[in-house]
């Protein structure tokens, strides 16, 4: 991507089509963004020791039947978005895949550190041949979309709709 693509300081046409990148209006807002979200993720690191140290192993989740369920009907909806957008050739094929993909690794590591002693082999199972695949072409397609998008708004030029 260009740099006026990736967040120039003067201002871009707002997209025309349902083909065309939504650029980045503005570089210093893009640069405050990932200043905020790297200290963002510098402030979590110590609580995540925090949790592992302090939680107990074990505990009683309430609404634990309506959690999962949720969980998977968003994942219905990612996957189907991704698919719709695909299908469509639509510019958020990037976004919905990049999404679907990161709620199929949650899903995975969720189902094989919550199961049982039991389901351990199964959540495993489905997390090595289906959830991790799986979410690894969602990624794969999210980064050839950006690619293609990128590709696409060289070709056209600076300002071409």
């Amino acid at each position: 991507m260009s740099d006026r693509a990736l967040g120039a300081t003067e201002p871009v046409d707002p997209p025309t089509g349902p083909t065309e990148p939504v650029p980045v209006e503005s570089g210093r807002i893009a640069r405050r963004i990932g200043v905020t979200y790297l200290v963002l993720s510098v402030v979590l690191v110590p609580w995540i020791f925090y949790l592992a140290w302090s939680l107990p192993p074990e505990s009683v989740a309430h609404h634990y039947d309506v959690a999962w369920p949720g969980f998977d009907v968003l994942l219905v909806l990612g996957l189907a978005g991704t698919g719709a957008c695909a299908w469509l050739r639509s510019r958020y094929l990037a976004v919905a895949a990049a999404a679907t993909g990161a709620l199929l690794v949650v899903d995975a590591w969720f189902d094989v550190t919550t199961a049982g002693a039991d389901e351990r082999w199964v959540s495993l199972g489905l997390a090595v041949v289906v959830e991790i695949p799986l979410a690894t072409v969602c990624l794969l397609l999210a980064v050839r979309a950006q690619d293609v998008m990128a590709e696409d708004a060289r070709r056209r030029g600076p300002g071409q709709p």
